[in-house]
């Protein structure tokens, strides 16, 4: 029995999901004739309160595509030093839309409407990079599955409309901070110009994420997606898998979140374990003291058959998801509290 607790991207599709998919209507999405992919889009839209959506193979792209929907060449975006557009979605800001990032030193890749504030360029000072878009990740992945404060975000959206800027939400993991938070899809609908929620993570499904937004943002979406190379044929068998995940895989999240609570809860009891991060959602970050290497840590899991990642710095990070069952949850902790 092998245990990946790498991320939340391991997963396979269950029965179920594998059934809707063999079993999904499908035509050629660049004509926008796929019935799948329309109706997933569809209720999508539906479900935030917003005019349109749009598939997309990739969550990466759907973010890359909404930069390049709220922003000019030369222009710049407001983000944390923690968000994916900047670490983790290869330059492409800058690739793809020639724009810069200025970075807040936020909280666990949170920041307040405050900082924001302060982040903008003054608009007639044409020494620095005009500022455009304010651009936040919920929920926070190197910040360690963190959620942000509605009202912070409420306050923001306040910043972004003095100011006339664009407002975008990477909600790769939005579906966690729902199940935390209580919160709900319309909330958020009503707040962000464009937000990109992804289904190949805590819902299970082998690909596509979609972006979300009104009409005034997002009538250039089709054409940026046929440039980033996006434009997809019989795409419906992966949409298919995303319509079957919102019915079965969304409430249950709530269970990855209590076995990640659990694992932090020995990981904090262990001597060789400086610090575990507060834990909201499904992911565990936690740092090593001077007793034990980040790379000892990594190979006495591993010959445990338990896979982790390792972030640098005696820093390492534990996913929980939907293939990760009580049998394997049982055998890690035993293991952790063997180290």
């Amino acid at each position: 029995m092998i245990i990946d607790l790498r991320s939340d991207t391991v997963t396979k599709p269950s029965k179920g999901m594998l059934d809707a998919m063999i079993t999904a209507e499908v035509g050629d999405d660049v004509y926008k004739e796929d019935l799948s992919v329309n109706a997933l889009e569809k209720r999508l839209a539906d479900m935030f309160g917003m005019d349109e959506a749009l598939f997309f193979p990739t969550g990466s792209m759907a973010n890359q595509a909404a930069l390049k929907l709220h922003t000019n060449p030369g222009e710049q975006v407001i983000c944390d030093k923690y968000a994916h557009i900047y670490n983790y979605e290869g330059g492409g800001a800058s690739f793809n839309s020639g724009i810069s990032c200025k970075l807040v030193d936020g909280n666990r890749g949170m920041f307040t409407a405050a900082q924001a504030e302060e982040s903008i360029n003054p608009p007639d000072f044409y020494h620095s990079p005009l500022t455009s878009l304010i651009a936040i990740e919920n929920t926070t992945n190197k910040g360690g599955g963190a959620c942000w404060d509605f009202e912070e975000l409420k306050k923001i959206r306040t910043v972004a409309d003095v100011h006339n800027l664009g407002y975008h939400l990477d909600g790769a993991r939005l579906w966690n901070a729902f199940i935390a938070k209580n919160e709900n899809p319309k909330q958020y609908g009503e707040l962000f110009d464009t937000i990109s929620v992804c289904l190949s993570k805590g819902l299970g499904c082998p690909m596509g994420s979609v972006l979300i937004g009104n009409k005034d943002k997002m009538k250039g979406a089709l054409r940026v997606r046929k440039i980033l190379g996006g434009g997809m044929r019989q795409i419906g068998f992966a949409a298919a898998a995303g319509l079957y995940a919102l019915d079965n895989h969304f409430n249950r999240l709530a269970e990855d979140h209590k076995k990640a609570k659990e694992i932090g809860e020995v990981l904090a009891n262990l001597t060789t374990v400086k610090k575990v991060e507060p834990i909201e959602t499904n992911i565990v970050i936690f740092e090593l003291n001077d007793t034990m290497s980040e790379t000892q840590f990594l190979n006495k899991l591993d010959e445990k058959n338990i896979k982790i990642i390792g972030m640098g710095s005696n820093k390492l990070r534990m996913v929980t998801h939907l293939d990760y069952t009580d049998q394997m949850h049982n055998k890690l902790l035993e293991s952790l509290k063997s180290l």
